[in-house]
C-alpha cells in the first residue's frame, strides 16, 4: 500500500472530513481532502500552526508541541508531528473522541515510517 492509499484508509478508519500528511515547509505528501478545499492553502497553513506552537512554547522555555488541537462547534482539527519532518492532519467531527483518534494516528505512523523518513 502506498502512501496516498494509507491517507485515504486513515481518513476513513478516523471518520475524518480530511486528512493529510504535510511536511515541516507546508507541502503536501499525501492527502484524501475535500474537493473545495486548497490543498496549497491548507498544508501551509497547518504547518505556520504547528510552527508558531513550537516557536511559543520554545519562548516560554518548554518542550514544543507534538501536537495541537483547534477545536469549533462543528470540527476538531488535529495537526500531530509524526516523524522527523512529517505531520498529519486530521479533521474530525467535534463530538470524536480524540482517545480514539490515537490509537488510529499510532498505528498509521508505523505503518507509514518508511515512507516518511
Amino acid at each position: 500500500m502506498n502512501l496516498q492509499e494509507m491517507v485515504r484508509a486513515l481518513r476513513a478508519a478516523a471518520k475524518a472530513e480530511a486528512a493529510a500528511v504535510i511536511n515541516r515547509d507546508g507541502a503536501i505528501v499525501a492527502s484524501d481532502l475535500p474537493p473545495a478545499v486548497s490543498a496549497e492553502t491548507f498544508s501551509i497553513m497547518c504547518a505556520a500552526i504547528l510552527g508558531a506552537g513550537m516557536t511559543a512554547s520554545t519562548e516560554l522555555r518548554h518542550p514544543p508541541p507534538h501536537r495541537v488541537l483547534l477545536e469549533s462547534e462543528e470540527a476538531t482539527i488535529l495537526i500531530q508531528e509524526i516523524g522527523r519532518r512529517a505531520m498529519v492532519v486530521l479533521v474530525v467531527p467535534a463530538e470524536q473522541s480524540l482517545a480514539n483518534l490515537e490509537g488510529v494516528i499510532s498505528r498509521f505512523a508505523q505503518a507509514a515510517a518508511e515512507d516518511l523518513d
